[in-house]
């Protein structure tokens, strides 16, 4: 009993274990299925389910193994998961034909092949040593079929021992395959749907590609940038090693006329001038010319000719694809895509994209086509036009007709035009009178032709205006004489239109093509009739200008005559001129501009001579657009003889200036443009205003003596009165220096007794004090007879009083002698020598003595002055002098910011306070800059305008009221800053905001 129940429990374990495999198995299919479903990759897919399945089954290799479908049975192993210490089949890349037959005999036969160990399974050798090699001892093999047919197999391995492979296992992996076959039709269907994508792509971009050719063909006029565009873009999208455009001759042969292509490759463009295809030019295009399209994906194996081949071998190319180009239904050349590193199949949307792109190019050659004989009509229209202007324009006949054969041979394109007089004189007779002919032609000028059929033939015709057209003079019926007169100018084929004048032949106009005939366009025809008959409205103007001509000399004479009464009113209003005016060069201005406008010259000038016969145009006057000389330019310049020159005179007439008795130059009188014949009355009238403008010159020059005189003597007087002034200032600084020196020694006695008497007073009262302090403590008994009168005298506030008053009287004589002090250092009367001095102590004193002006009191609110002293050495200067500047400039700052207080309150006259709170300044910087020193004095003063700032150093200029100042006092500064310490001095202001004094010397003084 109890052995019963322990098989049973024994089975229940297996039962349960089983169960518990089939789950696991179950979860990997699942799995497995749900990767399936999902849009992955197949390989991922079958990655995945090789690693799974070799998991759950403990196998050592799990391989998908695929069959080739062109090849029977062979094929090789897509995708494996193998476990550590195993080789690798996917590495091996196995191609063994035996390999898949074996399997394919034993697969299609029964469904599975389970084989617990391949040396006991009656296999072939060749089966065994294959799985011998991949070191497989059992394996499992399950097919993956798809649609009826083997796709492949799921192989899976036991390496290191021989298995038992359970139903559950085979089942198992049957499931598995089962899903993969979904999951390859799955993965083939995406594949499909993506290479449809992939096509409706490229059928998109090379509609695109057809597109842009389109416009580009819309936008350009130029075919050159079509065909390059079209070939580069071409072959950017075929992805082809050249695209290339040929184009054919009339003979069928042709060249590459654009190209675009790999740099690895040669250029065709060039590289054969003229290619020669002997099929295309015995069938006149082959089969282009029927539309069709030639697609070659190897040239050694499509059944070409050798000498194809060996044309195509010299293109480089291996595989090509070539469609027409047709110009309306005229064949005019080919497109092709060329494949030069290998064969290639071309798929029929590329074929089509590349005949899409050969009818495209037809259509722009149309365009052009048409464009080009617009352009020709339009250069037709224009000659015209310009003939017709020229014949409105120019009154000469001649250059009218040799301007216009040369522009009628460029624009036909012909070999000679040529303009054909009759002689009056004798009948029918004449010769080639203009023509323009090309290279390696005769010319037929002077050549005199008579023709005595002329007359009978075409004399009439050419009377009507008819035009006489000859394609080739050799297949028309001409008489011997004709045809002689024609070959002796090389003609084969012309043009010729009657020239008319009045009604009457007078000439012809010929077009001769030499080099070969010609079938003439009716465009041409009726270009030429135009020509010719512009030509006979430019011969009617000819002879109606003629008349007018004589009827103008007849005019001409009779103002010739009232010409010269009119010089002579000029040259007496010139003379007036001359006499009324005493300034020599508005007198050359008037009489040059007069004499040139009487005379209807291009220039007239006045030449003076130089102390060695030379010379320059001193004045001149010339109509507009001629070119005058330099006025340093030499009369006698050799350049003058070369008449070629037309900057140069090319007539000219001269006629001298006498200064008295003297040469003093030469009018002259120029006529550039074409030679002229100077009548007498005019070097007459020319040399008469010579002689006025000496006399001119003369009376000019004796007032420009007496006008230097006069600046002299002015300039003199004005230099006498300005150092008056210095002298009078001088002077009184001189005597002002010597009183204040005078006046500081007188105070300077007094003052040192009184400071040296004053220490020894403030001892005595001290001891005094002492002594009454004293009494009053041990005698109070005894001040009672005289305390009255301590009360009386306020003995208490006298003894607290006075050490107070003896410390402020020596305070004030202490401040007396300072004062003193510096009076005496800022003249220095003893120091008018060169001194090494301090800026600083100059500036100082000044601020000193200027003190009174700078203090604040009831009515004022002082001026603040803010010292910006840098560290300075001692300056070599003249220091009583340097003091002054610094005076007069400060008193000037003051002077400035009282004007602004005194501004202020006339501004606001019912201020609350009477003395407004005025942020009033002076600021003092100095800098040692280099071997400089500058000193900055800025007020914030009501500053002052431009003219007076650029006036503020001249002698007597002064803005304030007369008696107030001398106007000297920033003269005399700049003199003694610029003159005696070498150095600069500088003012800037701007109005509304101050002032800046900027004084700068050097530390060392240059003599």
């Amino acid at each position: 009993m109890q052995s019963y129940s322990s098989e049973i429990e024994k089975q229940q374990d297996t039962f349960i274990a089983q169960l518990q495999e089939e789950l696991e198995q179950q979860k990997v299919l699942m799995d497995a299925i749900g990767k399936i479903r999902r849009p992955l990759d197949l390989s991922t897919t079958l990655q995945t389910t090789t690693t799974q399945v070799r998991q759950l089954l403990n196998a050592d290799r799990v391989a998908v193994f695929q069959f080739y479908l062109e090849k029977t049975w062979e094929g090789e192993f897509i995708c494996e998961d193998v476990a550590v210490g195993w080789s690798s089949v996917i590495a091996e890349k196995l191609y063994d034909r035996n390999f898949g037959e074996q399997f394919a005999l034993h697969h299609f036969e029964i469904e599975t092949q389970a084989i617990r160990d391949i040396y006991a399974a009656g296999l072939s050798d060749s089966h065994v040593e294959i799985l011998g090699r991949f070191q497989v001892r059992a394996n499992l093999v399950v097919p993956i079929v798809k649609n009826d047919k083997a796709w492949g197999l799921l192989c899976i391995h036991q390496c290191n021992n021989t298995r038992e492979w359970k139903n559950s296992e085979v089942k198992f992996a049957k499931s598995i395959c089962n899903n993969l076959t979904l999951a390859i039709e799955q993965a083939e269907y995406l594949q499909q749907v993506e290479l449809q994508t992939v096509k409706l792509a490229q059928a998109a971009q090379h509609q695109k590609v057809i597109s842009k050719i389109v416009e580009k063909i819309r936008q350009s006029l130029d075919i050159d940038v079509i065909f390059s565009t079209t070939t580069q873009e071409v072959r950017h999208i075929l992805q082809v090693d050249r695209v290339a455009i040929f184009r054919f001759n009339f003979d069928w042969s042709g060249k590459f006329v654009a190209e675009s292509f790999d740099e690895h490759w040669i250029s065709l463009i060039g590289a054969y001038p003229v290619i020669n295809d002997t099929y295309l030019q015995e069938t006149k295009g082959g089969r282009y010319a029927n539309n069709q399209i030639l697609t070659v994906d190897n040239i050694y194996e499509a059944g070409l000719n050798e000498c194809h081949i060996a044309l195509l071998e010299q293109f480089q190319a291996q595989a090509f694809t070539t469609a027409p180009i047709l110009q309306g239904d005229k064949l005019w050349g080919i497109i092709g895509a060329y494949q030069n590193s290998s064969p290639r199949t071309w798929q029929a949307d590329e074929v089509d994209l590349l005949a899409q792109v050969g009818s495209q190019l037809g259509v722009a050659l149309s365009h052009h086509e048409l464009l080009a004989k617009a352009e020709y009509q339009t250069e037709q229209q224009k000659a015209l036009t310009a003939v017709i202007t020229r014949i409105r324009e120019s009154l000469k006949f001649n250059t009218i007709f040799r301007t216009t054969v040369v522009e009628v041979r460029q624009l036909l394109q012909v070999d000679r035009v040529a303009i054909f007089r009759f002689d009056p004189e004798n009948d029918w007779e004449g010769e080639i009178i203009h023509e323009d002919v090309g290279l390696g032609f005769s010319s037929a000028i002077t050549e005199k032709v008579y023709d005595r059929c002329f007359s009978e033939n075409f004399a009439p015709l050419y009377r009507q205006g008819r035009v006489n057209v000859i394609a080739d003079i050799y297949q028309h019926d001409f008489k011997e004489c004709y045809i002689k007169i024609l070959e002796r100018f090389q003609v084969r084929a012309n043009i010729v239109a009657p020239l008319l004048k009045e009604g009457e032949l007078w000439g012809l106009l010929c077009i001769h093509q030499c080099s070969k005939p010609r079938e003439w366009k009716n465009s041409e025809i009726e270009f030429v009739y135009q020509i010719a008959e512009q030509l006979g409205v430019a011969l009617k103007q000819d002879s109606y200008l003629k008349k007018v001509k004589a009827q103008a000399v007849q005019l001409a004479e009779a103002k010739e005559r009232d010409k010269a009464m009119e010089r002579q009113k000029l040259l007496a209003t010139t003379v007036d001129k001359i006499r009324q005016s005493l300034d020599i060069e508005t007198i050359f201005k008037a009489t040059t501009q007069a004499v040139r406008e009487l005379l209807k010259v291009e220039r007239v000038a006045i030449y003076r001579f130089d102390s060695n016969w030379r010379g320059k145009f001193v004045a001149d006057s010339f109509q507009d657009g001629w070119q005058p000389p330099s006025n340093s330019q030499s009369l006698m310049m050799p350049t003058f003889l070369d008449v070629d020159n037309e900057n140069l005179p090319r007539n000219e007439i001269f006629v001298p200036i006498s200064q008295g008795e003297k040469l003093w130059g030469l009018l002259v009188a120029n006529q550039t443009s074409q030679p002229r014949v100077w009548k007498n009355e005019e070097v007459d009238l020319l040399a008469q205003v010579g002689v006025q403008l000496g006399i001119a010159i003369q009376q000019g020059e004796l007032l420009q003596q007496t006008k230097d005189q006069a600046a002299q003597l002015t300039n003199a007087l004005q230099e006498i009165k300005q150092a008056q002034d210095y002298l009078i200032q001088g002077e009184k600084m001189a005597s002002l220096w010597e009183l204040f020196a005078g006046v500081a020694h007188e105070i300077n006695n007094p003052i040192n007794f009184i400071l040296s008497n004053l220490t020894h007073m403030r001892k005595y009262a001290q001891h005094l004090l002492q002594m009454v302090n004293r009494y009053r403590e041990h005698s109070p008994d005894k001040l009672l007879n005289i305390q009255g009168q301590v009360e009386e005298l306020n003995l208490n506030f006298i003894t607290e009083d006075l050490p107070k008053m003896l410390y402020s009287m020596e305070l004030g004589a202490k401040r007396i002698n300072q004062i003193v002090i510096s009076l005496r250092n800022f003249y220095r009367t003893d120091e008018a020598e060169l001194k090494t001095v301090n800026i600083h102590e100059g500036l100082d004193n000044t601020l000193l003595i200027l003190g009174h002006r700078l203090k604040k009191n009831e009515r004022y609110p002082g001026i603040k002055v803010i010292k910006l002293y840098g560290k300075l050495p001692l300056v070599e200067c003249y220091c009583a002098q340097l003091n002054l500047v610094f005076m007069n400039i400060l008193a000037n700052s003051i002077d400035a910011l009282d004007q602004k207080f005194i501004s202020t309150k006339q501004k606001y006259p019912k201020s609350d306070t009477e003395n407004p709170d005025l942020p009033l300044s002076i600021c003092i910087i100095t800098q040692l800059i280099s071997d400089k020193v500058t000193i900055k004095i800025t007020d914030n003063g009501l500053g002052m305008p431009e003219f007076v700032r650029q006036r503020i150093f001249e002698p007597l200029f002064t803005t304030k009221e007369l008696g107030q100042v001398t106007g000297l006092g920033l003269s005399i500064s700049h003199q003694i800053v610029v003159e005696k310490h070498k150095g600069q001095i500088k003012c800037s202001s701007e109005l509304g905001q101050g002032t800046e004094f900027l004084i700068e010397i050097p530390i060392k003084h240059h003599s």
